[in-house]
């Protein structure tokens, strides 16, 4: 099992290259489902949430082939709608390709997700609204098989108002709704820009929809998509992971290949901290070698649906608080057992109060090296940031999970001056 040795308060210093979005990359894959042309994809990450969802794909008869960040999709010969449970229990959102199966094929039988170490993620969206686009669906043993149970054979369009903003359940809905008979409108849409992204690749596929982008978004189906060729959108949480990173271990930071326009409400928090903040058409510098007093000011954050601050960015900021002047409240919304990384970092040194879903985290001088455990994909990425500000040497264990978003994390932190190496425990003896 791999895992990363740190030694921390090394200065980083340099460019860093984004990678292409893996919330992004995984709804546009799972879109290559609706048309029998070929979909390529340009800028895809080379992470093991990808491959996981091309395996499933090739389970289902399609043809995936990728070459660096290139993705080539073909299901002409899709034959088979069922996702086993022994590809979906991996990743969670193996469920997307629900929708695109059920609005092609008229049929699909998808394994139930069941748990997830950061809280409860159900379907039920999905199902409600798939039932209302005219589809007959059951849960039986573990699985949701979903059948269209219209005369005509194809879904039927259908306002869909859903009871909380969920990114893959209108992520599911626009997919299923573009092959529906007359207009769909969803109402409660999620708006994150991996919301357009799919929404422009499903245009260029020949998809009338607008309103993406917004909590309400219009579709007129059609009979049939074409294929397409779609460049993936930068990673925002790779990005604002690096931007965290360079705050808190005080350097001077260039990420090229971002989009500025996605990060405002991180941006915001950092210039809040003391960063200085610089931004073109696609990059972001950040400088924290001239803070005042040498240490970040502490800022409260309250995560919420985008715009508002990501969930997924929650762990990372609270490395950052972590060696804050002052103390700072952080109140997670949208997920109930997202604050696990709290005792990893306190045995950083870090000093933070939880209390249900808020955590109060009193800035520290110092953090110091320990081992620690990684218990997801977001509070990998915190720990690395905290490791790389602490004094002495870190392992982090069980970094499967950091693998899972982002793409050679630790060649890209070397390349800015990290002292960062991955290690195996063939490599270590251990």
């Amino acid at each position: 099992m791999d895992k990363l040795r740190i030694t921390g308060q090394r200065t980083l210093q340099g460019v860093v290259q984004a990678s292409g979005a893996k919330n992004a990359a995984l709804p546009l894959i799972a879109a290559a489902l609706l048309t029998a042309e070929t979909v390529q994809l340009s800028n895809a990450p080379q992470l093991m949430d990808v491959r996981t969802l091309a395996k499933l794909l090739r389970s289902l008869g399609a043809q995936v082939e990728q070459d660096g960040g290139q993705i080539r999709l073909s299901a002409a010969a899709v034959n088979h709608y069922e996702a086993s449970y022994e590809l979906v229990k991996t990743m969670r959102a193996s469920v997307l390709v629900l929708g695109p199966l059920l609005a092609r094929f008229g049929q699909a039988r998808v394994s139930l997700p069941g748990g997830c170490a950061i809280g409860a993620r159900p379907v039920d969206q999905h199902i409600k609204g798939l039932q209302a686009l005219g589809a007959d669906i059951a849960v039986e043993h573990g699985y949701i098989v979903a059948r269209v149970a219209t005369p005509s054979g194809r879904l039927r369009g259908a306002r869909i108002t859903t009871d909380m903003v969920t990114v893959t359940g209108t992520e599911n809905l626009m997919m299923a709704a573009t092959l529906a008979e007359g207009e769909t409108l969803i109402d409660n849409a999620a708006r994150e820009p991996e919301i357009v992204d799919l929404a422009n690749l499903l245009r260029a596929m020949g998809a009338q929809i607008r309103g993406d982008g917004t909590s309400q978004i219009r579709i007129q189906g059609v009979d049939a998509l074409h294929g397409a060729s779609h460049r993936i959108i930068p990673d925002r949480i790779e990005v604002g992971t690096f931007l965290c990173a360079a705050l808190a271990a005080r350097g001077d930071v260039t990420v090229q290949g971002a989009e500025p326009s996605h990060q405002d409400a991180l941006l915001d928090k950092l210039r809040e901290a003391g960063a200085q903040i610089d931004t073109g058409a696609d990059w972001i510098r950040l400088r924290a070698d001239a803070l005042p007093g040498g240490r970040p000011r502490a800022v409260s954050v309250r995560t919420t649906e985008y715009p508002g601050f990501a969930t997924d960015m929650q762990a990372q900021f609270m490395a950052v608080n972590c060696l804050a002047e002052g103390a700072a409240r952080m109140t997670e919304t949208i997920f109930e057992n997202r604050f696990m990384h709290v005792q990893e970092l306190m045995r950083l040194g870090a000093q933070i109060d939880i209390d249900g879903h808020t955590c109060v985290v009193h800035g520290v001088p110092q953090l110091s090296g320990a081992t620690v455990m990684a218990t997801d994909l977001r509070a990998s990425a915190g720990l690395v940031v905290a490791a790389l500000a602490a004094e002495g040497e870190t392992v982090i264990d069980r970094i499967y999970h950091l693998d899972r978003g982002y793409d050679a994390m630790e060649v890209k932190l070397r390349g800015v001056g990290a002292q960062i190496e991955r290690i195996s425990d063939r490599i270590s003896g251990k």
